[in-house]
């Protein structure tokens, strides 16, 4: 009579544990996308550098000498933000897909507002994987923005 009893009360939890999530619920959790997972490690950042706060486009092209140019308009978390560029994140070996991550950082200052500022990154990569890479993910605090080779001429 005892385990009988023992039995009911474990399947009565089991059923009780369910009912704390709705319905909606439920679909509201399985319908979010999981978020990117970088394949890459960052490298360290130098004293006082850190990532961006956004990036809102990017491009890429290869110039004259041969070296990839990359271009970025984002967001700063304030004003006077200096020393902007781009840190290439450090892989084991080249990645699938072909696309780089690069992470957008720039100095902070020693004071100021913290006023979201709008600035222009700008960078080179010379001596990159070029029969490896074919694009570049340009990583921030908040988003990321892909940036694809165009395709030779």
């Amino acid at each position: 009579m005892r385990k009988v009893l023992m039995a009911a009360g474990l399947v009565a939890l089991l059923g009780l544990s369910a009912c704390g999530e709705s319905k909606t619920e439920a679909t509201e959790t399985a319908a979010a996308p999981a978020p990117v997972k970088s394949l890459g490690r960052q490298q360290q950042f130098y004293a006082g550098q850190e990532q961006l706060e956004s990036a809102s486009t990017a491009t890429i092209s290869v110039d004259k000498t041969g070296a990839l140019v990359m271009h970025a308009s984002a967001m700063a978390p304030g004003a006077g933000y200096t020393h902007l560029g781009f840190l290439r994140r450090i892989y084991a070996g080249p990645p699938k897909d072909g696309i780089y991550e690069l992470d957008v950082v720039g100095d902070k200052p020693a004071a100021g507002a913290q006023v979201v500022t709008p600035v222009e990154v700008k960078g080179a990569w010379e001596g990159y994987p070029k029969q490896y890479l074919k694009g570049v993910r340009l990583m921030t605090k908040t988003n990321s923005v892909v940036a694809m080779l165009p395709p030779p001429a």
